[in-house]
């Protein structure tokens, strides 16, 4: 992590994948991300996968950094409590990042009448504030269509709307505290799930295709589309893909495959111009079948060392598990990396955010707090109750500490 956010406080209720990573990027940027739970933990406590000991991976990978309470929500002290860690006196606070739904206790109007600065960052489903995740959104907007045959749709593992829903929420929080900095207003951020996916397919030009296009896409499989990149299997099993998107690297498989010849007769053939992307892409197929033999007659070992020296651009498929145990970018040789001991769960290979800002040192990522750790310590030091008081709510059951494992 690197503290470039130092002093800022946000209060993030969250669940799920987007909300959560959002204020993790807050936390590994410096931010005190206050995380709150209810008692015993949220929907997403104990989602796969699990550690041995039948601690949540889930759950920990993405609260990295963060502090915790565990309140009880249902009960009336507890909703003030956190009403009062949300909208808490100073510059650097007044922060909420959250995809619960905004109306009673945590409505931006009555939210609002505490703190009229507030910055509130809402994450919904879809425009309407109706339940989605990545799912039921990629089967509306049509991609599970372009993967398979084409006939039946193929659901994508990857949750990326969730992934870029996060991403908007730390940038929403940061460009409406940057605003508040300059006109001392606050923001109620409405943000949708939904949004995200269908603005990205606009942006990446899928609407204005669909719109004056006379054709629907088709499925690709392992083309890329528009373009030429396709997958191959080496003479000892080892498959890879390849991409020529520009000219370079489309004249880098040209030249290590030794196929000048026949790709300067298949243009001549078909009437195209592969220097043209849309060209390499209409002839794909014949062109993979030119260079099919040169991967099969080549281990793997010797088809990376010619891919390498003649600049391709290419990565080896593998399985999660062979990254994880044999890829040296997925270890703590990478910066990016290292080997963090998480209570409850053991040490295992942990990363900190991608951005690297030249006027901070890089420091190993914390790892996620165990639910409620941090209770005492943020009503005394952040809502300045005492001991007596503190003691109260939890004989009360409206608080909790840490579990014992």
């Amino acid at each position: 992590m690197q503290k470039i956010l130092e002093g800022m406080r946000v209060i993030e209720g969250s669940a799920f994948v987007a909300a959560p990573s959002g204020g993790m990027t807050l936390a590994q940027l410096g931010a005190d991300v206050i995380r709150f739970d209810q008692l015993g933990g949220g929907i997403d406590y104990k989602r796969w996968p699990l550690s041995k000991t039948g601690k949540s991976l889930y759950w920990n990978s993405l609260n990295k950094g963060k502090r915790s309470i565990a309140v009880d929500f249902r009960n009336q002290r507890g909703r003030e409590l956190l009403q009062n860690l949300i909208t808490e006196p100073g510059d650097d606070n007044g922060l909420f990042v959250t995809n619960f739904p905004a109306k009673g206790f945590l409505s931006d109007d009555v939210l609002r009448e505490k703190r009229r600065d507030l910055i509130y960052v809402n994450l919904t489903g879809d425009r309407h504030g109706g339940s989605a995740v990545d799912y039921t959104v990629n089967s509306r907007i049509g991609l599970p269509f372009l993967t398979g045959d084409g006939e039946q749709p193929v659901n994508n593992p990857f949750p990326v709307w969730d992934v870029l829903a996060g991403q908007q929420i730390a940038i929403a929080l940061l460009a409406a505290e940057r605003h508040r900095s300059k006109s001392s207003q606050g923001q109620f951020v409405k943000l949708a799930l939904a949004d995200v996916a269908m603005a990205t397919m606009g942006h990446l030009g899928y609407i204005a295709e669909a719109q004056l296009s006379d054709e629907s896409r088709q499925a690709i499989g392992n083309h890329i589309f528009g373009t030429f990149g396709h997958d191959f299997v080496c003479r000892d099993g080892f498959r890879v893909m390849i991409v020529g998107i520009s000219q370079k690297q489309w004249g880098a498989i040209v030249q290590v495959t030794q196929t000048e010849d026949d790709i300067i007769a298949l243009e001549k053939e078909l009437n195209l111009d592969f220097s043209r992307e849309g060209d390499r892409f209409a002839a794909r197929k014949k062109i993979c079948e030119l260079f099919i033999p040169w991967f099969a007659k080549n281990r793997f070992a010797d088809a990376k060392k010619a891919m390498d020296e003649a600049g391709v651009c290419w990565g080896r498929y593998q399985t999660i598990k062979e990254f994880v145990k044999n890829d040296p970018e997925c270890s703590a040789e990478n910066p990016l990396f290292s080997m963090v001991d998480q209570p409850g769960v053991g040490e295992y290979l942990t990363p900190s955010q991608p951005m690297r800002f030249s006027g901070f040192e890089l420091e190993s990522p914390n790892p996620a707090p165990l639910l409620g750790q941090h209770t005492d310590e943020i009503l005394s030091e952040v809502l300045n109750m005492d001991s007596a008081e503190i003691s109260k709510l939890h004989d009360d059951k409206v608080i909790a500490g840490p579990e014992v494992s």
